[in-house]
């Protein structure tokens, strides 16, 4: 199995050891992989997470299928790839709609019937030539190999003995041929056709069915242990930060809190606390494994850390050093003692210098003996051998970019979350997105929601296309071109992730004023889809992202004729759409009506000018 097949199964095993560790329980899969609750995950689009089935692709297919039982787990598997995916409209047509399946002669439907139709695996190839041809086993073989690596010359001889059959030079039928078998030659042409396009990439069925069993099994988990899965699909990609924002605003659909690391509650992995998802200090920038185990090991041994010096102390001999303390500062992972994040950067390099020169001078048995106080004498003890420099919390802003640099991702919070709205309003493209195309493009296959709506009216993204994207500068790269020009690689985070985008000297220019790091802005620009190449975005202008004030277009009646009114319907009803709404509302002497929502641009707004009067038909802001 591959290595992405190798992290699912480690991604299975560890949700089992945390549902077994959190709740007590052995995981029991379902037997019969039969189970509705399991199958509502693909039909309502929620594969984020489930072996095979996460890219939008897929995820789409699946949404239109509406899968109920593990065979059509195991033909998605199979059609979703170049050849067989030519099959997909027809599989679910078949299967929203059994008992009306096409064949291309009927002699294929005992072989295709279990597929509506659709050739979806190698064995069929074989059993088609070994049923209509009469092929034996092993030359059925000998054909599907053939066909898969496309070698031309075995095919166009092939080809021959399917329709016509062989004989040997005794006279003696080898192969009876499909013609010798009632099928007529043009179907038989049609179906050899079929066979060597559909070859190329299909799947053994038994290979399909290992991966829809893994798939299955992992849709399980998400099914029942939501908390236990998406904490071991976390841990699965602690060395990639381009998934972990993926997989914590999954968390977030699925209702799970992420809570924010702290030293007497986190482990050195993602945990799960009462159904919420516990930070690592594994995870945590600068930190490492073999410090954090040391730490943890001691408080487990030792009971809870009661202050930060208390930590430092317990930890001095623990090969834990400034850096990694300074990192889980950063992190948060002392909140929950009395010192600011402030007030600890400022203090914790003398507090350890202290702990060390008091070891160094023989200091740790003298001091040994202050334990024979009282807490409350323990404390006063402290307060003299160590000394804080108070300062007030930084702003939260400032909380929340440390966060960012030593996690990975925002956890207590999100700059753009409170401007999520007005993001998805003003703008047409976001990260995953981008991360689809990348997926498409590095699997050369066409969008499979494509393939089933070409007739909708829908379009994909292509290269060259507007688009406007937005999210907090994270670093800006700036460069002369041997033309002596300036441009610059900016480095921008949403919500889901990060995008590169490249700004020419032109846009450079208009920019500069919004070109600062952690400034929020709104990108205008056009994509740039290459094969070979990541996805990135060419800017024409990036501008500080501001709140859109929401329109209103007013349209005054006092005056009109019927005739005026009766155009104003009929264009309002036209123009009714799902993007770019604003509100419209009839004025009628002083009163205001509201009256829908239309799509608007400036040539529409131009037709409601002519009907009633430019003075008449007019935008305000709210």
């Amino acid at each position: 199995m591959d290595f992405l097949g190798l992290r699912t199964l480690t991604v299975i095993q560890d949700t089992i050891n945390l549902v077994k560790e959190n709740r007590g329980i052995d995981v029991e899969f379902d037997k019969d992989m039969s189970d509705p609750k399991v199958y509502k995950l693909w039909q309502e689009g929620k594969s984020c997470g489930i072996f095979q089935f996460e890219s939008q692709g897929m995820t789409n297919f699946m949404k239109e299928l509406k899968p109920d039982c593990l065979e059509d787990i195991i033909a998605g598997v199979s059609l979703y790839r170049p050849g067989p995916m030519d099959q997909i409209p027809r599989y679910v047509k078949g299967k929203l709609n059994p008992g009306h399946n096409e064949y291309t002669h009927p002699s294929l439907e005992p072989i295709l019937n279990v597929t509506y139709g659709c050739m979806v695996y190698q064995e069929q190839v074989m059993q088609i030539v070994r049923d209509l041809a009469g092929y034996s086993l092993g030359r059925a073989d000998l054909v599907r190999r053939a066909m898969g690596k496309k070698k031309l010359d075995v095919m166009a001889k092939e080809r021959e003995i399917f329709i016509n059959g062989q004989v040997d030079e005794e006279g003696n039928i080898v192969v009876p041929g499909c013609i010798r078998n009632g099928i007529d030659e043009k179907s038989a042409n049609k179906i050899f056709d079929e066979m060597s396009e559909f070859a190329k990439y299909a799947f053994n069925k038994s290979h399909a069915a290992c991966y829809a069993v893994v798939a299955y099994r992992t849709a399980y988990l998400k099914a029942y242990y939501p908390a236990e899965f998406m904490a071991a699909t976390l841990n699965s990609f602690l060395g990639n930060l381009d998934k972990i924002p993926q997989y914590i605003d999954e968390c977030k659909t699925l209702g799970i809190e992420i809570l924010k690391p702290e030293i007497n509650k986190s482990n050195t992995k993602f945990t799960v606390e009462n159904g919420k998802i516990r930070f690592g200090l594994g995870s945590i920038k600068n930190v490492g494994t073999v410090p954090v185990d040391n730490i943890v090991r001691e408080r487990k041994e030792n009971g809870q850390y009661k202050n930060f010096t208390d930590f430092c102390e317990r930890i001095a001999d623990e090969a834990v050093n400034k850096k990694c303390i300074e990192s889980l500062i950063k992190a948060g992972a002392f909140d929950e003692f009395e010192q600011t994040r402030s007030t600890l950067l400022a203090s914790f390099e003398s507090i350890i210098d202290v702990i060390q020169s008091g070891k160094k001078k023989g200091f740790a048995g003298q001091v040994s003996m202050f334990d024979l106080g009282t807490e409350e004498e323990k404390e006063e003890l402290n307060e003299i051998k160590y000394t804080f420099e108070e300062h007030e919390e930084m702003p939260n802003k400032e909380l929340l970019s440390l966060e960012k640099e030593m996690l990975g991702i925002y956890i207590s919070g999100h700059p753009l979350e409170k401007l999520r709205n007005q993001i998805e309003m003003q703008t047409n493209i976001n990260t995953m997105q981008i991360r689809a195309i990348d997926e498409q493009m590095s699997s050369n296959i066409e969008d499979v929601e494509m393939i089933m709506t070409r007739q909708s009216g829908k379009s994909k993204y292509k290269d060259g296309q507007n688009i406007k994207y937005a999210g907090i500068i994270t670093s800006i790269k700036k460069k002369y071109t041997k033309n002596n020009k300036i441009m610059a690689f900016v480095t921008v985070e949403d919500l889901y992730g990060t995008s590169e985008i490249i700004v020419f000297e032109s846009a450079y220019l208009k920019s500069g004023k919004s070109l600062v790091e952690e400034n929020i802005v709104i990108v205008d620009g056009r994509l740039s889809i290459r094969e070979e190449d990541t996805t990135t975005i060419i800017a024409n202008e990036i501008k500080d992202f501001g709140e859109q004030k929401s329109k209103i277009l007013t349209l005054d009646i006092t005056n009109s004729t019927e005739e005026q009114k009766d155009k104003l319907r009929g264009a309002i009803k036209y123009f009714n759409g799902d993007k770019n709404n604003i509100n419209v509302q009839i004025k009628i002497g002083e009163e205001l009506k509201p009256c829908g929502q239309i799509y608007l641009t400036d040539e529409i707004l131009k037709i409601f000018e002519e009907i009633i009067g430019m003075e008449y038909a007019y935008i305000i802001k709210n």
